[in-house]
């Protein structure tokens, strides 16, 4: 109850003050409203409470069948979920992978320098002793300078056969193009990942590709290095063998096009690919297996006369005396053997065999792509034609019109005879 009462007012300013004037304000009594919270029903009250009303068996139960339930596939669920789980930790594996064929890579490029630096700092310096000796007097001095300048011909000579049988140029390259291998598939387990969801297959193909790598570009020296003087010239092959070819022979026989594009291939675009890949195996890879032969002999040459020539000099340096023949074989060897390492790892003969090497296996893998994808006979199988075409193009350095020409050309050198005066790949 809430009552208000005014006390009251005196105006005593313009009237008597006999007169008073009583002003109250009374506020009537409000009548209580009684307000109670229930209590809150316990499970085992509700439950019996349903039970009881019938309250599960004509609203719950009706419920739902109304809604149609989907069956969820666990199993495929789960699945997926295992290799997105599995290709994040090849994913860590990989960058890994790229750090440390990076480092290695460094640190062997970091080789050629030091070895060759010091190398041609040794010969150098047993061909000025040599010198000396050959102008100076006998005795002790002479006994001296000849048996320093044999020294370090010798040390020379070991150094250089070292380094000719590892070639640290050729295996900086090697950590390269591994760095770069390991790079690419990075890329391509990232795109997955954000387009799709991956699947069991996925996970193996990404683990063939990467021991693939591994094989082609091993890190250890002793043991699975690659042989850096092989017989013949042999381009690089880091791909599974059987990456192309698993699939290709499903369905018998030759499978026609319609009018229509299927998947985006058309009779055309697979006669522009065949053409393509014909100016690929005549012109490229047969330019880059010449090129390789050559560079390799050139260092084969060069990797037997630097050793020869310091192994000369120590021989010469032995039999040294004032105004001797042995002294002018032991400079003049010294010389030629400067010349020959800085020629050989100094101009990096060994990177460059690599680098052809390298190149050549991209043409055979392209070659290789292009072939497995036009053998397959399921259309819907394949990748989208204007995909592989664009993506060819680039890899080539063309573009898709420039890509054209070049199949219409090959197919004229075809019609008419002639050999085809370019070649497929701009880039290198």
């Amino acid at each position: 109850m809430a009552s208000l009462q005014a006390s009251p007012l005196l105006l005593s300013s313009s009237l008597p003050s006999s007169n008073k004037i009583n002003a109250a304000i009374l506020v009537p009594k409000l009548p209580r409203v009684p307000f109670s919270v229930p209590n809150i029903p316990t499970r085992k009250q509700v439950e019996e409470l349903c039970i009881k009303d019938g309250y599960l068996k004509n609203t719950v139960r009706p419920l739902e069948k109304s809604i149609p339930s989907r069956p969820i596939d666990v199993k495929s669920r789960n699945s997926t979920g295992i290799a997105d789980a599995k290709l994040h930790a090849i994913l860590e594996t990989v960058g890994d992978r790229v750090e440390m064929h990076t480092n290695v890579g460094e640190q062997r490029d970091n080789w050629n320098t030091l070895f060759l630096n010091s190398v041609n700092m040794i010969t150098l310096t047993a061909s000025i002793m040599a010198g000396v000796a050959a102008i100076g007097g006998a005795g002790v001095p002479l006994l001296a300078l000849k048996l320093s300048s044999g020294l370090l011909y010798s040390a020379a000579t070991g150094m250089l056969l070292i380094m000719n049988k590892i070639q640290p140029s050729q295996l900086a390259e090697e950590q390269r193009s591994a760095a770069r291998l390991f790079r690419q598939l990075e890329s391509q387990i990232k795109t997955m990942l954000a387009l799709r969801s991956p699947t069991e297959e996925d996970v193996k193909n990404v683990m063939d590709n990467i021991l693939a790598v591994d094989k082609a570009y091993p890190l250890p020296l002793i043991g699975t290095m690659l042989e850096k003087f092989p017989a013949t010239f042999e381009p690089a092959v880091w791909w599974p063998a059987n990456q192309f070819r698993d699939t290709r022979k499903s369905n018998e026989g030759k499978q026609s096009y319609r009018k229509t594009e299927e998947n985006g291939w058309s009779e055309d675009l697979d006669v522009e690919m065949r053409n393509v890949i014909e100016v690929v195996k005549s012109k490229d890879m047969e330019d880059y297996q010449r090129l390789g032969n050559l560079v390799l002999k050139i260092n084969k040459i060069l990797a037997i006369s630097g050793p020869l020539l310091t192994g000369i000099a120590a021989i010469g340096s032995a039999f040294m005396g004032s105004g001797s023949w042995a002294a002018i074989v032991a400079v003049t060897a010294g010389a030629l053997a400067t010349t020959v390492s800085a020629f050989e790892h100094g101009g990096q003969v060994g990177m460059v065999v690599e680098m052809y090497r390298n190149n050549a296996g991209f043409f055979r893998q392209l070659e290789e792509s292009i072939q497995g994808t036009l053998e397959e006979k399921d259309f819907e199988k394949r990748e989208n034609g204007k995909l592989f075409e664009m993506k060819v193009a680039l890899q080539l350095g063309r573009s898709l019109s420039q890509l054209k020409e070049l199949a219409r050309k090959s197919a004229n050198s075809h019609i008419h005879g002639i050999d085809i005066d370019e070649f497929a790949s701009k880039l290198f």
